[in-house]
């Protein structure tokens, strides 16, 4: 495991920690986010709010990395997800988060590529 795995990992924490103020330390002030086709969340104050909604949908959530890359300041990381849905199953899903990092170590950049159907199934 080297410097990058500990980052990914600390990363995949603060999203499971399910405190989207925890997550948005990482982040530069203007940072943006892109969950799927959504429209991008710029700031880390739009991003906590975004955070909050998506986390009000679900009753928690925790990420098993499967393998991650790092290209230069950018990193990819392929998780398999676990959703706990407001009825109390779990489902799970496949990931993948790709970001940018400045030489400070803030993230300027982080996109979400995930199929969320099967959480919201009735």
């Amino acid at each position: 495991m080297g410097v990058s795995d500990d980052v990914v990992r600390r990363v995949f924490q603060s999203v499971d920690s399910f405190d989207p103020g925890e997550f948005v330390r990482l982040l530069a002030e203007d940072a943006t986010l892109a969950f799927g086709n959504a429209e991008p969340m710029a700031g880390r104050e739009a991003i906590a709010a975004g955070l909050r909604a998506f986390f009000s949908t679900i009753g928690g959530l925790r990420h098993r990395i499967v393998r991650n890359w790092q290209v230069d300041a950018d990193t990819i990381a392929e998780t398999e997800v676990t959703y706990r849905r407001l009825d109390g199953k779990d489902v799970s899903a496949v990931a993948v988060s790709i970001w940018h990092t400045r030489d400070d170590g803030l993230i300027t950049d982080y996109r979400i590529f995930v199929d969320l159907a099967p959480v919201y199934l009735v």
